[in-house]
């Protein structure tokens, strides 16, 4: 019965995922509001000034990237957003923001000149491959002006505090003895109707998104480790989620990775 209940399961797309999900959206982010803003005053506090322009990719409703916007005087917003249930959440007709119904994976239809780009809340997670992923940074990197900053948080796969450490112990011996490309991929539901709804994922690890930063020829300039329940920061990556700011391709090869926070021993 549980291998024909797993068989039956229904996978969704991320895109049909987030239109099931849209008129609940708000609900399931108040949930993890103490995060969400932990990330967005750590991303505040770090837009370079004179920043003029931001690029949110996987913008939801649209709502977050424009409060970034608007804390720092940021008058042109571009909202990348593939979910018409979603989209539904943007401003119309507002001077200077624009909503595109757009993947990750569409970048390349893209202008550059973004001051500020944001991926948050392990967006990066729902694109299928490592290639892809490698090629979404890669584009951020060619869309970013010269002196802007790429912002992109992920699920940490080795997050102790809120996986659990037998969770964690598995995922880190898995890691070590069956390396695979595949070895992060999970299952996400939103439990907010009379059936879950579930979507594919991925979750990383610190030296997996520093390879595919390395890859797509971008450069870390900072990590924070930021608990996925309080939002508050901490030193040891097993206690959170993380957060990365990346550097323009253009002064990467100038630039050495500057880690905020040591090297976990689960990382």
């Amino acid at each position: 019965m549980r291998e024909r209940a797993l068989r039956e399961t229904v996978i969704h797309d991320p895109v049909a995922a987030y239109d099931a999900i849209a008129a609940s959206y708000n609900k399931i982010a108040a949930r993890r509001a103490a995060y969400l803003d932990g990330i967005d005053r750590l991303i505040t506090q770090l837009i370079p000034e004179g920043s003029r322009s931001l690029l949110d990719i996987g913008a939801g409703d649209g709502r977050r990237g424009l409060r970034l916007a608007a804390a720092r005087d940021i008058n042109t917003v571009a909202l990348v957003e593939p979910s018409a249930g979603m989209r539904a959440g943007h401003p119309r007709g507002r001077s200077g923001v624009e909503s595109l119904p757009l993947r990750a994976e569409d970048l390349h239809q893209l202008e550059p000149g973004f001051d500020v780009i944001v991926c948050l809340w392990n967006v990066l997670g729902h694109v299928a491959t490592r290639a892809a992923r490698i090629e979404v940074l890669r584009q951020c990197g060619r869309l970013v002006s010269p002196s802007g900053r790429i912002f992109i948080d992920v699920s940490h796969r080795y997050n102790a505090r809120h996986y659990g450490l037998a969770t964690t112990a598995a995922r880190y011996i898995g890691d070590h003895l069956w390396p695979r490309e595949t070895q992060g991929d999970v299952v996400v539901a939103w439990h907010d109707g009379p059936e879950p709804i579930r979507t594919f994922g991925h979750v990383f690890t610190d030296s997996e998104v520093h390879g595919m930063c390395r890859a797509a020829g971008l450069a870390v300039e900072r990590r924070f480790v930021v608990d996925y329940a309080t939002g508050r920061e901490h030193r040891h990556a097993s206690q959170g989620h993380l957060l990365y700011v990346l550097r323009h391709p253009a002064t990467a090869a100038a630039a050495a990775e500057v880690v905020t926070c040591p090297q976990a021993a689960l990382a």
